[in-house]
C-alpha cells in the first residue's frame, strides 16, 4: 500500500530516493525511520484539495421543492454553488437553485427528485483547496566532524511537552460524545373511503380494530337448560379422559427414551473399547517392526 505526499523543497530528478526520519539529534531510544519512498514528478503548482461536507436542514417543504438553511453563510456562497448536486440522508438527490431574499442569510431554494421530510438532513459534498507552505531548510552541517550532534533543529511540540511534563491541550469539541437519536414515529397510512372502494379486495387495508378486554360477552350471564348442562358435563368428562391418556402416553414415552439412551451409551462404550484395543494392537505391531529394522541397521 502506497501513500502520496506533496511537499515544497529543492529540485531533484524523478525516481530519487527519499528517507524520512523523525529526529536526528540526541540519543533517542525509540529511533525509527518514519517513511521511505521516491519522487514521481516536479511542478511549480500542484492542485491539492481535501473533502468538505456541508450540512443543512429544510425549513419549508412544498412537493419536491424545499427551503434549506444552515449550509451556507451568505448569498454570495449560494450564488457560487448554484447548480451543485445535494443529497439527503435517505438518498433523495437534489440541486441548489437560488438564494432566498428573506430569512437567515445563506438560505436557498432547492429541488429534489421526491418530497423530503422535515427530519431529513441535507449534504453537499465539495472539495476545498489546500495551499502548501513554501518553506524548506537545507541542512549541510551534518557532514561535519560532529555530525548530527553539531546541528540542533527546532524541537516539536510533542517533545517539549514530554520534557516539561505539560499536559496535552484537549479540545472539548474533539471528544466523542454519546449519540442520542430520537426514534421517529410515523403516522398511520390513511386511505380515503372513495379510493378504498375503487381498490380490489386484495389491496384494501384489513387492519382489525383492537377489541376491548371487557366486552359485553364477558359481563353477560349464561343460563343453561337441563339438556345443555348434560352435554356440557359430558364434554368435560371426555376432555378429562383425553388429558389423562395424553399424560400417560408422555410418561411411557419418557421411560422408553431413557432406556434407549442407556442402551446407546452401552453400545458407544463397547465401540470405544474395541477401537482402543485395535489402536494399541496396531501401535504394538508398528513398534515391533521398527525395533526389528533398528536391529538390522545395527548389525549391517
Amino acid at each position: 500500500m502506497h501513500c502520496y505526499a506533496t511537499f515544497y523543497g529543492h529540485q531533484v530528478p524523478p525516481n530519487t530516493g527519499i528517507l524520512a526520519i523523525q529526529r536526528i539529534s540526541g540519543n533517542i531510544p525509540g529511533f525509527r525511520i518514519a517513511a521511505t519512498g521516491n519522487t514521481l514528478e516536479l511542478n511549480e503548482s500542484f492542485d491539492i484539495v481535501k473533502k468538505l461536507k456541508l450540512v443543512g436542514t429544510p425549513t419549508k417543504i412544498y412537493k419536491s421543492t424545499a427551503f434549506v438553511t444552515g449550509m451556507f453563510n451568505s448569498d454570495l456562497e449560494v450564488s457560487r454553488f448554484e447548480g451543485a448536486s445535494i443529497k439527503t440522508v435517505s438518498g433523495i438527490r437534489g440541486q441548489v437553485k437560488k438564494a432566498l431574499r428573506e430569512g437567515q442569510p445563506g438560505s436557498f431554494r432547492a429541488t429534489f427528485e421526491d418530497k423530503i421530510l422535515m427530519s431529513d438532513i441535507i449534504f453537499c459534498r465539495t472539495w476545498m483547496p489546500v495551499e502548501l507552505k513554501k518553506y524548506y531548510n537545507p541542512v549541510t552541517s551534518l557532514l561535519s566532524k560532529n555530525g548530527a550532534d553539531g546541528w540542533r533543529g527546532m524541537k516539536p511540540k510533542a517533545q517539549l511537552q514530554v520534557e516539561t511534563r505539560t499536559p496535552i491541550e484537549v479540545n472539548p469539541d474533539s471528544i466523542y460524545k454519546p449519540i442520542e437519536r430520537i426514534e421517529k414515529k410515523f403516522s398511520k397510512l390513511h386511505v380515503p373511503k372513495k379510493l378504498e372502494e375503487a381498490l380490489p379486495f386484495k389491496s384494501r387495508p384489513k387492519d382489525d380494530k383492537r377489541k376491548k378486554k371487557t366486552s359485553y360477552t364477558t359481563k353477560r350471564a349464561v343460563v343453561m337448560d337441563a339438556d345443555e348442562k348434560k352435554k356440557y358435563t359430558f364434554l368435560q368428562a371426555v376432555s378429562t379422559i383425553r388429558n389423562e391418556k395424553v399424560t400417560k402416553r408422555r410418561e411411557t414415552n419418557a421411560i422408553k427414551m431413557a432406556k434407549k439412551e442407556k442402551q446407546n451409551a452401552k453400545k458407544e462404550e463397547a465401540i470405544m473399547a474395541y477401537k482402543k484395543a485395535n489402536i494399541k494392537k496396531r501401535y504394538r505391531e508398528e513398534g515391533k517392526i521398527k525395533a526389528a529394522q533398528d536391529r538390522k541397521r545395527l548389525k549391517g
